[in-house]
């Protein structure tokens, strides 16, 4: 057997059964981005998530700048959808011989920039030799205050599913980048580069939710809409409908979609890298959490399913009223 027939999140599942139970101290280990751990007054948070040349990025594409501020958003987004704040990390540097120092000094730039932006500081790390490609791995600790931690685990049925933002952006930058024959406005392409290159974390959404204590469940879009979802049913034991009008795409995703003869909603459910947060919360307290988050972060929140019983799985419903069952697509590193 090889890892691609099991794929990424299968893997995932036969590593976990093969180690021992969690110990008292685990609140949340194997099977969610964070591992939480029990503190003395707060919850520790530890996540780390990797930049591999070639597969997460091409060094033609991005600068060594955009690199390190991406790599630590990514981080920072699963600290946000857990409630929490980011604290210290930790760079695993790996590099070819030949790598340019001003390519290091650029990467550090783009780190340090970010961290002073959500709050976090550079604390130490490793490097090594790679006879391929650049690698940057990036380990970050955080912290949350118990009653206010965000699990996966919780959506109940009759719960509403909510979204930051916009979705389908970082996928419209991507075909940007790859494809010569894209086209769009400066401002479209300038917008939808930028969710790609340099996404913006929604930390301070994610503590706006955990504050709100009306949060029930909570994940990042990392992997595309329909994948996240499917890991809050799976771990919450639940279904979803999810309303294909209601799911918010931007102008410009619009734009470059039409451009190139793509469906901007394939984008939003399957694209990933969008680093929304994705949450659940009462269905008569749903609209109170989306103005509450809105006025305290400025961010537009979006209503656009509702929790089922899990017998009835994942459904998207059209306009027309017409229902598609919702595969649990999305980024998996060993599928691809």
């Amino acid at each position: 057997m090889k890892v691609r027939d099991l794929g990424e999140f299968r893997l995932i599942d036969r590593i976990a059964r093969s180690l021992p139970p969690p110990g008292e101290g685990v609140i949340v280990g194997i099977g969610d981005d964070v591992a939480v751990l029990r503190g003395s007054d707060r919850h520790v948070l530890a996540t780390c998530d990797i930049q591999v040349e070639g597969v997460h990025f091409l060094r033609e594409k991005i600068t060594p700048y955009q690199l390190g501020r991406k790599a630590v958003a990514i981080n920072v987004s699963d600290i946000a959808a857990m409630g929490g704040v980011p604290r210290y990390l930790l760079v695993s540097l790996v590099l070819p011989k030949e790598t340019e120092v001003e390519f290091v000094d650029g990467l550090y730039e783009g780190m340090r920039e970010e961290c002073s932006r959500w709050g976090a500081e550079i604390v130490g790390g490793n490097m090594a030799h790679s006879p391929g490609g650049v690698i940057v791995d990036l380990f970050l600790l955080g912290e949350v205050e118990p009653d206010r931690l965000l699990r996966r685990s919780g959506a109940r049925v009759g719960d509403r599913v909510l979204v930051t933002g916009t979705l389908g952006d970082s996928a419209a930058g991507l075909t940007l980048l790859l494809r010569s024959e894209a086209t769009g406005s400066d401002v479209h392409r300038a917008f939808v580069l930028r969710r790609h290159l340099t996404p913006t974390p929604r930390l301070w959404e994610g503590r706006a939710i955990s504050r709100s204590g009306l949060g029930t469940a909570a994940i990042d879009v990392s992997d595309g809409l329909a994948s996240d979802i499917g890991h809050i049913c799976e771990t919450s034991g639940v279904g979803v409908h999810l309303w294909a009008d209601a799911i918010p795409v931007s102008d410009a995703a619009r734009a470059i979609a039409a451009a190139v003869g793509a469906d901007p909603l394939e984008w939003a459910l399957f694209g990933g890298e969008d680093y929304e947060l994705l949450f659940t919360a009462p269905a008569d307290r749903a609209e109170d959490l989306a103005h509450w988050v809105q006025e305290e972060t400025g961010t537009p929140v979006s209503i656009i399913g509702e929790v089922v019983p899990a017998d009835q799985g994942m459904t998207l419903i059209r306009a027309d009223g017409s229902a598609l069952p919702l595969q649990k697509g999305g980024w998996d590193h060993f599928r691809k």
